[in-house]
C-alpha cells in the first residue's frame, strides 16, 4: 500500500490534511494521517485525540479506546477524552466499565446532577 501522500509534508501540513480528511468524514483516510503524527509527536493530545476520534467514527473501537486511555494517564483531567473513552467502551457494551469515565467527565465539565 502507497502511504506517501499520507506522510508527506512538514507536521503542520500533516494536520491540517488530518483535519480536512476528519472534516470531510473520510475517518480512515484521517486515521492514516494521523497515526504517524502521534508516532511523531506522543506528548501532544491534540493529534492523539483526533486519532482517537477518527478510530470511534470509522468503529475501529480498540483502537481508539488504545488512544484514549494513553491520554487519560498521562491528563487524567482531560474531559473529552473521558467522554470519549466512556463512549467507546459503551459501543463495546462495557458499561460498567464505562461509568466512572463517564461521571468523572461530567464532573470534569460542571454538569453536576441537580438534587
Amino acid at each position: 500500500m502507497d502511504t506517501t501522500y499520507y506522510d508527506q509534508g512538514t507536521l503542520t501540513e500533516r494536520w491540517d490534511r488530518a483535519r480536512l480528511f476528519f472534516d470531510a468524514k473520510d475517518y480512515a483516510g484521517a486515521a492514516r494521517v494521523l497515526a504517524g503524527l502521534v508516532e511523531e509527536v506522543p506528548e501532544q493530545t491534540g493529534p492523539r485525540l483526533l486519532l482517537a476520534r477518527a478510530y470511534y467514527h470509522s468503529a475501529q473501537l480498540r483502537r481508539a479506546e488504545v488512544e484514549l486511555r494513553e491520554i487519560v494517564e498521562r491528563d487524567p483531567v482531560e474531559h473529552y477524552a473521558r467522554l470519549m473513552l466512556g463512549r467507546t467502551l459503551q459501543r463495546q457494551a462495557r458499561h460498567e466499565e464505562a461509568e466512572p469515565h463517564l461521571r468523572l467527565a461530567s464532573a470534569l465539565m460542571g454538569d453536576f446532577p441537580q438534587e
